[in-house]
């Protein structure tokens, strides 16, 4: 009889490992710039409930980000060593130029050289609530700096001045944008395409004007100068938050007509966390505003939106795990 062959131990496949790094590298070199939106709608919304008094979900949430931000900045750092290219091509996107504002100074003259140097007739003719993130930006460098400026000590006046220098450029920079996308909205053939979650940018914008403006309210600067100018930050304040709520009821008029008049299937796109964002700064503005104007009935304003937010996020959140579990299917069955 022939002798029995001994069973040979198997080796482990290296298959898995291959598809996890073809998939991986798939999807950072796609990933949407502006998938920190993420970050800042969890962050938000996180803060939004930490005023609220419900530390238990603004807690949750802050683990979220605790775990989400650091690995966005590793996918952002590998996409700038792998894929530099599909990088650069989204720094000189107008539509997305805006989305990369991280670093305020240098970015928001380089976005604003690449609309005047790089964009074309085909360019300016979009509706990008991503433009709008060089508000957001602005803005957030106020409430930022408005927290840290009290522990400055005598620096601290030099930098209030500086924070409502910003808090009107801010204001400076929407009234341009405002202008443009009212134009591209009531005088320019207007497209399905055209309405995305990231027009909720143009009230999330405002929103965080409000936010600024009654951080600044509520802020001692100790300077008479600053101190005059607060009746002029008090009406400013209370028409942007006027402003953002008047967008709200026409940006889910845009949301009716697209997907149910047109029938348009609603599918998970990372620009969704640009909605989300907006309605959680919406929410914690409405709150500050109440502090700051001393206007009570605006906390309910805040803590009906608050949950609204919420929701928005946890719907958002499964879209992304869907569509993380496909892609990751697809890969495995090719």
């Amino acid at each position: 009889m022939p002798a029995t062959r001994r069973a040979q131990p198997r080796r482990p496949s290296a298959r898995p490992a291959a598809a996890a790094a073809t998939w991986f590298g798939r999807e950072i070199e796609r990933l949407y710039p502006g998938y920190f939106a993420l970050v800042m709608a969890t962050g938000i919304i996180s803060n939004a409930f930490f005023f609220e008094g419900r530390r238990g979900i603004a807690d949750a949430l802050f683990a979220v980000n605790a775990l989400a931000y650091p690995l966005l900045c590793m996918a952002t750092l590998a996409r700038i060593v792998r894929f530099g290219r599909a990088l650069w091509a989204d720094l000189i996107d107008p539509r997305l130029v805006f989305a990369a504002l991280t670093l305020w100074f240098v970015l928001i003259y380089f976005a604003f050289g690449v609309l005047t140097f790089l964009n074309t007739a085909h360019g300016a003719n979009v509706v990008h609530g991503g433009w709008l993130i060089a508000i957001v930006g602005t803005e957030s460098l106020v409430i930022l700096g408005s927290a840290i400026a009290p522990a400055l000590g005598a620096t601290g006046t030099a930098v209030f001045v500086l924070l409502h220098m910003l808090w009107g450029i801010g204001l400076g920079l929407y009234a341009i944008f405002i202008a443009l996308f009212a134009h591209r909205i009531f005088f320019v053939e207007f497209e399905p395409d055209d309405i995305t979650p990231l027009l909720w940018v143009v009230m999330g914008a405002a929103a965080i004007s409000t936010n600024a403006g009654s951080t600044l309210i509520l802020s001692q600067t100790g300077l008479p100068f600053l101190q005059s100018m607060r009746p002029f930050i008090d009406g400013v304040t209370l028409i942007m938050w006027a402003w953002a709520t008047w967008w709200i009821p026409l940006l889910i008029l845009f949301g009716v007509w697209k997907h149910g008049v047109l029938r348009l299937p609603i599918t998970y796109t990372p620009m969704l966390w640009s909605l989300v964002f907006p309605l959680g700064m919406y929410a914690l503005a409405s709150l500050r505003l109440s502090l700051a104007s001393d206007f009570p009935p605006l906390r309910a304003v805040s803590l009906a939106m608050v949950w609204i937010a919420l929701a928005a996020w946890a719907a958002t959140a499964l879209g992304l795990a869907g569509a993380t579990w496909r892609s990751w299917r697809g890969i495995k069955t090719t």
